[in-house]
């Protein structure tokens, strides 16, 4: 049995893949502030400013909401992350 696709089905569904998602960055015993900074800075284009303050919410709360967007390029930007050995998850934003 398969479903027929209506514009109420379709309209739902592209409206959950349309919902933002939460790029997080969790705070790790192993990596040094100013490298969290250094990849935030280099991964997301933000200036020094705003990678410091992030870096900071990282080490003082545990986490940060680094990013929020398409899923596919929070996606993205977790591998990335990764990449890097800094410990990030993904999360649907509220």
């Amino acid at each position: 049995m398969s479903a027929i696709a209506t514009p109420e089905t379709e309209t739902v569904i592209g409206s959950q893949l349309a919902q933002p998602w939460n790029v997080i960055i969790h705070n790790d015993p192993v990596n040094l502030m100013s490298y969290v900074a250094h990849v935030i800075r280099k991964i997301f284009g933000y200036p020094e400013k705003k990678a410091k303050e992030l870096m900071i919410q990282v080490h003082e709360q545990g986490r940060c909401i680094a990013w929020s967007g398409a899923r596919e390029q929070a996606e993205h930007y977790v591998r990335e992350l990764h990449s890097y050995q800094l410990l990030a998850t993904l999360q649907k934003a509220d």
